[in-house]
C-alpha cells in the first residue's frame, strides 16, 4: 500500500490529518480525515463519460453521521440508519454548493462524493470537517477539478475568532459562520448571527479565509505527491463553432431588445422563446438536407448556445445601460404588498409579496408536547421553533405532480429559520411553527418566507424582540473586466445567470443570518462589503413595507390561541404534583381538559406550564396545583373529605396528598363513645382546622369541634395522665411485677 499522510493544524494547535492509500481503495479518491476523536472517511466516484444529452453537472454529495460513530443505537423499529436527517441534508448542500462551481463547464459525467463518519466523540463538530474532506477526496483522483478548497466553522466567543469550535464551545457563540473557499476566493457562506453588524461578517469571513488556505495548500502537496495534479481527458460537448457563431449573430440584437424592455416573466419568457424557435425554424428550414437525427442534435445545439446569448445580453444590458430584465435600476426593490391577517382562522398569517414572488406564512402556536425530537447520532435536543417551507410547482407555472420535500425546501427552510428565530424569547412559553407556502417565484423566496414569517408570527401574538426583513443581492461581473454590477432584490433569472447569490436577513439592530453562493473568480472584500451596505439599505427598505401591515405583535392572542400559564414548583413538591407514576398529574388533566407539562431548571426548580382552549380549564388545573404545593399552617381552616373511619376517630384529606386525624374528642364538644353517633362517613365533606403539627412526626392535629360554638358553662374534662415508661417500654405495673418476682 501507498500510504501517504499529511497533517495541517488549525489555529488553536489542534491537528487534522489527511491519510490516503489505505481505505477504499477502489474509489477514484479517498481519504479519511482526522481531528482527535473524530473519524470521518470521504470517497468520489465519476462515471467515464456523460449521459447523452446531459448538458449539466451531475454532481450528488451524501453526507452520513453513523450512530454507532458515537456508540448509540439508532431509534425506531428496526434499529438501522434510515433517510438522512435534516442535518445531514444541510450538511451535504454545505459541501454541494462549494463544490459545484469548480468542475469544468463542459464537463458533465455523473460524480458522486460521499463523506460517512465513522468515529465522533461530541467534543468536535464534523460537519465543519465534511468540505474538507471532500475536496481532499477529489484532489486524490483523476477527476477533472479546477482548484482544491475547505470548509470551516467560524464562530466568535468573547470577542474572539475561533475556527471549527467544539459543541460546547459553539454554546457561546454570538456568530455561527460556514465558510467553502478555495485558496484564492470564498466560494459559500452559510450561517447565523445575533444581529452583528455587517462588518462584523466581513472580518469573520477573512478568519475562515485563513485557516482555509493552509488546508488547500496541502490537497495540493497531496496531488504532487499521487501525480493526480494531472487530471483525466474527457470530451462531453460535440460542438459546431459555425453554429455558435450564427446564433450569436441572429439572435443577440432581438435578445438585448427583449432584455431592455423590461417585460414581467411571462412576456419575457415567451419573447425569448420566440426568438429561439423562430431561429431554429429558420435554419432547419434552410438544411434540408440533414436527416432526422443530425436535425434533432443541431436543435440541441441551438438551445444551448442561444442559452449563451441570452445570459450575455442580459449580462451587457446590467453592465452598459444598468437597466436590468424587468427594467429596474440596480439598487431598486420590486413593488411589495403585503396582507394581515391573510386567513381568519390559523393563530396568525400574512401574505409577502414582492414582485412576482409571493409567499404566504401561517403560525401556530402549541404546548410543550408539540416540540419537535431531534434524534441524530451526535446531538438529541428538542426543538421549540419550527419553520418548514413548501415549493409548490404551480408557483412557477409547472404542470408537475408535487413530490415529497426536498433539498432544496429545507435548505430554504432552515436559512429563513435560522434568520428569525434569535427574536423569539426564550422565556416565551409556546412552541412556535411557521409554515411558509410559495404561492409565486421569481427569485428570493426564502427571503420572502423570513418577511412572511416574521409577521405571521407578530399576528399571532408572538413578543419578538425586533421583527426581521431578509434581501438577495446577485453580482455581475465579468472576467478580465474593472466594471461590475450589484443587484438589490434579484428575479430569478439574476440568479441563474449571474455571479452571486448573497441572501442576508436582519433586525434594526444588526444581521441575523446569511447565505452566500459564488460563481465567478476574483471576488474582492470591496465588493462584499458594498453588496452588503446596498443589501441593508434595501432591508431598511423592505421592513418599512412590512411594517405598514402590521407594526408590532399583538397584544393579545386571538381566540383560538391555546392559552398558557406557569408556575414554578419547588423542588421537593415536584413529585407530589406528580403522584406515583403520574396518577395525580393524569387526574388533574383529566378533570380539568388541560395539558401539564413540568420540567426543572438549572436550579432545581419545576417549570409547571398549564395549556388548554380556555381560561376556566386553567384556572382549575392551577388551583389545584397550588393547593398541592402550598404548606400546611397551623391556624388555618380547610374542607376536608373523610378518608376512613377509626374507632377513635376519623382521617380527613384537608389538602392534596395531606391527611390528619380528627380524633373523636375533637369532633363535637360533648362526650362521643364511637365515632358513628357524628354521622360521619367515608367520603363525607367537613370543615376542619389544622391545630398542631407533631415536630417529631410530621403528623397532622385536626379539630372539628373548635370551629363550632362552645356550649354555655362548657368545663373541659381533665384528662388522665399517660402513664411514664423506661427506656425498654416498661410501665409502673411491669415493674411492680418485677419486684414481686425479686421478694
Amino acid at each position: 500500500m501507498n500510504v501517504i499522510t499529511k497533517k495541517v493544524s488549525l489555529p488553536d494547535g489542534r491537528q487534522v490529518s489527511i491519510e490516503t492509500g489505505r481505505l477504499a481503495k477502489q474509489a477514484d479518491g479517498a481519504v479519511m480525515l482526522t481531528l482527535n476523536n473524530t473519524v470521518l472517511i470521504a470517497t468520489v466516484c465519476a462515471a467515464k463519460d456523460a449521459v447523452p444529452g446531459t448538458d449539466f453537472m451531475p454532481l450528488q454529495v451524501e453526507y452520513r453521521e453513523k450512530y454507532s460513530a458515537a456508540g448509540r443505537f439508532p431509534g425506531g423499529f428496526t434499529k438501522r440508519e434510515g433517510k438522512p436527517s435534516d442535518e445531514e441534508i444541510l450538511t451535504c448542500r454545505l459541501v454541494d454548493r462549494a463544490l459545484r462551481p469548480l468542475f469544468p463547464a463542459n464537463y458533465h459525467a455523473e460524480v458522486y462524493v460521499n463523506v460517512i463518519v465513522f468515529s465522533a466523540d461530541g467534543v468536535d463538530m464534523p460537519d465543519a470537517l465534511a468540505g474538507f474532506a471532500a475536496s481532499a477526496a477529489l484532489a486524490c483522483s483523476d477527476i477533472p477539478f479546477e482548484c482544491p478548497i475547505s470548509e470551516v466553522r467560524v464562530a466568535r466567543i468573547g470577542g474572539e475568532f475561533v475556527i471549527n469550535p467544539t459543541f460546547e464551545q459553539l454554546k457561546e457563540a454570538d456568530m455561527d459562520l460556514m465558510v467553502g473557499a478555495s485558496e484564492e476566493n470564498i466560494m459559500m457562506v452559510e450561517g447565523e448571527m445575533k444581529e452583528v453588524s455587517e462588518q462584523d461578517l466581513l472580518a469573520a469571513l477573512k478568519a475562515a479565509h485563513d485557516a482555509i488556505k493552509p488546508q488547500c495548500q496541502l490537497q495540493k502537496e497531496l496531488m504532487k505527491e499521487l501525480g493526480t495534479d494531472v487530471k483525466r481527458e474527457y470530451c462531453h460537448e460535440v460542438n459546431d463553432e459555425d453554429l455558435r457563431a450564427d446564433v450569436a449573430r441572429v439572435c443577440y440584437k432581438p435578445a438585448y431588445d427583449i432584455t431592455k424592455q423590461g417585460l414581467e416573466k411571462q412576456a419575457r419568457t415567451e419573447g425569448f422563446e420566440k426568438i429561439r424557435e423562430d431561429y431554429k425554424e429558420a435554419y432547419l428550414a434552410a438544411h434540408t438536407e440533414l436527416t432526422e437525427d443530425e436535425k434533432e442534435e443541431k436543435a440541441t445545439l441551438i438551445d444551448r448556445y442561444y442559452a449563451d446569448v441570452e445570459r450575455d445580453a442580459m449580462r451587457r444590458c446590467i453592465l452598459d445601460e444598468g437597466t436590468r430584465l424587468d427594467g429596474r435600476r440596480t439598487v431598486d426593490i420590486r413593488p411589495i404588498w403585503c396582507e394581515v391577517p391573510a386567513l381568519p382562522y390559523p393563530h396568525g398569517s400574512a401574505i409577502f409579496t414582492r414582485g412576482e414572488t409571493q409567499a404566504l406564512a401561517t403560525a401556530t402556536l402549541g404546548n410543550k408536547m408539540d416540540e419537535k425530537l431531534v434524534d441524530g447520532a451526535l446531538e438529541r435536543y428538542y426543538s421549540r421553533f419550527l419553520l418548514h417551507y413548501n415549493f409548490p410547482p404551480f408557483s412557477t407555472g409547472e404542470a408537475r405532480a408535487q413530490r415529497s420535500v426536498g433539498r432544496r425546501e429545507i435548505g430554504h427552510g432552515h436559512l429563513a429559520w435560522r434568520g428569525i428565530k434569535g427574536q423569539i424569547p426564550e422565556d416565551f412559553p409556546y412552541t412556535v411553527r411557521v409554515v411558509s407556502d410559495i404561492l409565486e417565484s421569481n427569485g428570493s423566496s426564502s427571503m420572502a418566507t423570513t418577511c412572511a414569517g416574521t409577521m405571521a408570527l407578530m399576528d399571532a401574538g408572538v413578543p419578538l424582540k425586533n421583527p426581521v426583513a431578509g434581501i438577495a443581492m446577485g453580482l455581475i461581473k465579468n472576467p478580465g473586466e474593472d466594471k461590475y454590477a450589484i443587484l438589490s432584490d434579484i428575479l430569478g433569472d439574476e440568479d441563474h445567470l449571474g455571479d452571486m447569490d448573497f441572501k442576508t436577513t436582519g433586525t434594526k439592530n444588526g444581521l441575523t443570518a446569511t447565505q452566500m453562493d459564488i460563481k465567478c473568480d476574483g471576488l474582492s472584500y470591496e465588493i462584499l462589503e458594498q453588496a452588503l451596505m446596498q443589501a441593508k439599505a434595501g432591508r431598511e427598505h423592505i421592513m418599512g413595507e412590512m411594517m405598514k401591515a402590521i407594526s408590532e405583535p399583538r397584544a393579545e392572542f386571538k381566540p383560538q390561541v391555546p392559552r398558557m400559564e406557569m408556575i414554578l414548583l419547588p423542588k421537593e413538591m415536584i413529585g407530589a404534583v406528580i403522584g406515583p407514576g403520574g396518577k395525580i398529574i393524569q387526574a388533574i388533566q383529566e378533570e380539568t381538559g388541560t395539558i401539564i407539562t413540568i420540567d426543572e431548571d438549572e436550579d432545581g426548580m419545576g417549570k409547571c406550564v398549564v395549556s388548554a382552549q380556555n381560561k376556566e380549564g386553567i384556572d382549575k388545573a392551577m388551583a389545584k396545583i397550588r393547593a398541592i404545593i402550598s404548606v400546611p399552617e397551623i391556624g388555618e381552616v380547610y374542607e376536608g373529605k373523610v378518608q376512613s373511619i377509626m374507632p377513635y376517630g376519623a382521617f380527613v384529606e384537608f389538602m392534596p396528598g395531606k391527611d390528619g386525624l380528627l380524633h373523636i374528642s375533637e369532633m363535637a364538644w360533648e362526650r362521643l363513645e364511637t365515632v358513628e353517633q357524628t354521622g360521619l362517613k367515608e367520603g363525607d365533606k367537613i370543615t376542619i382546622k389544622l391545630v398542631d403539627i407533631d415536630k417529631k412526626t410530621g403528623k397532622f392535629k385536626l379539630s372539628h369541634r373548635v370551629l363550632t360554638p362552645k356550649p354555655e358553662g362548657y368545663v373541659e374534662r381533665e384528662r388522665r395522665p399517660r402513664p411514664q415508661r423506661d427506656g425498654r417500654g416498661h410501665g409502673p405495673r411491669h415493674e411492680k411485677n418485677e419486684q414481686t418476682q425479686q421478694d
